[in-house]
């Protein structure tokens, strides 16, 4: 008998967690090579990213009547982005290197902590079909992985900032 897939939430939780290892491996030095352990940090929250920005919040925003936890999320993601662009075109020898790591890592908990305290109950409150969900963002993620192995990852696209090239 196969395994149940995880729901939205459980998935997107499990990402999570999962940056948040690869970030404390970061901070403790544990990499000779970081950046290769940057490129995938970068490489988990842009699919991640991507995930919830095609899947997870378009669901959200249709099925709740707050939207000020959707737009805030957007907004913290085209935030990550920028940093995760600089630091994929930037060299670990870089002066603010791992400044950029560090911030994006405090950035990239303070969204976690909000989507886990506010967007994902208000989401499962909200009646969305999260065994669904989460099925569909299973079938995305495994197309991206394969996409992007080799940290071969786009530009970001964001959707708040503007006045950028």
């Amino acid at each position: 008998m196969a395994a149940a897939k995880p729901d939205a939430v459980a998935l997107l939780k499990s990402d999570h967690r999962k940056v948040e290892e690869l970030f404390e491996k970061f901070k403790q030095g544990e990499s000779e090579g970081n950046e290769a352990l940057v490129l995938e940090i970068c490489t988990e929250l842009s699919i991640h990213a991507m995930l919830e920005e095609e899947i997870f919040y378009p669901a959200c925003q249709k099925a709740m009547e707050e939207e000020n936890a959707v737009s805030e999320a957007y907004v913290e993601h085209d935030g990550a982005k920028v940093l995760i662009a600089e630091l994929i075109d930037g060299e670990a020898d870089n002066e603010f290197y791992e400044a950029k790591v560090m911030v994006l890592s405090e950035m990239i908990k303070h969204h976690v902590e909000e989507e886990e305290k506010t967007l994902f109950p208000e989401a499962q409150k909200a009646g969305l079909n999260m065994q669904a969900l989460g099925a569909k963002m299973m079938e995305r993620k495994e197309e991206l992985v394969s996409k992007f192995a080799g940290g071969n990852l786009p530009p970001p696209e964001t959707r708040s900032f503007t006045g950028h090239k």
